[in-house]
């Protein structure tokens, strides 16, 4: 099944199935949000993220939002490892992932939804039951002929992580704004020589 994607940092066709697609958005998401470094030429502190696309709605807690945090530094270590070429390291960090979220397929039926997979148990915190499907979700991804889709963004001054859905699998941006900042530099150099 083919999906469009739309959170920043993940657009266009991915062809995996409609679940992993959506979760693998929130792995992007999760790390651009509460990981820092840099973002659209800025330093991006991530000590206020915007959890809204995270939380679905439900209350989150300081405690909670660090332990996700924790997640997403790690969930980082995977796209930039796949990013740099390491894709061992990538697996088995992806791995160590499953096991630290104790990540497990299991059907669960709730809120008038039909039965449909979840990877954590229902006792599992806020945290656990987003992080338990962004590992598994990675580890689809890197067990596929398209694993090497993970990035993270080569603008100066940009490390947020993407997904490259292009169909020729080229995108080294996170953004069109950072494609849009590269490019910009790039003429005022040329028109300077």
């Amino acid at each position: 099944m083919t999906l469009t994607l739309e959170p920043e940092g993940v657009t266009g066709q991915l062809n995996f199935d409609s679940h992993t697609s959506d979760v693998v958005a929130a792995a992007v998401e999760a790390v651009n949000v509460l990981t820092p470094g840099h973002a659209l030429g800025r330093e991006y502190s991530a000590a206020d993220p915007d959890l809204r696309g995270l939380s679905h709605g439900e209350p989150v807690h300081r405690e909670d939002v660090e332990e996700l945090r924790a997640y997403a530094a790690r969930l980082r270590e995977v796209f930039t490892a796949v990013d740099e070429g390491r894709i061992d390291e990538a697996c088995e960090a992806t791995n160590l992932l499953l096991k630290d979220t104790q990540a497990a397929p299991m059907l669960m039926k709730h809120d008038g939804e039909p039965w449909h997979v979840h990877f954590h148990t229902a006792s599992a915190s806020w945290a656990r039951r987003r992080a338990a499907p962004m590992a598994t979700a990675l580890a689809i991804v890197l067990g596929n002929p398209m694993f090497d889709r993970l990035g993270v963004c080569t603008a100066v001054a940009c490390d947020r992580v993407f997904v490259d859905v292009s169909r020729n699998g080229t995108r080294r941006f996170c953004s069109t704004a950072c494609q849009n900042r590269v490019k910009a530099a790039a003429f005022r150099a040329r028109k300077q020589v």
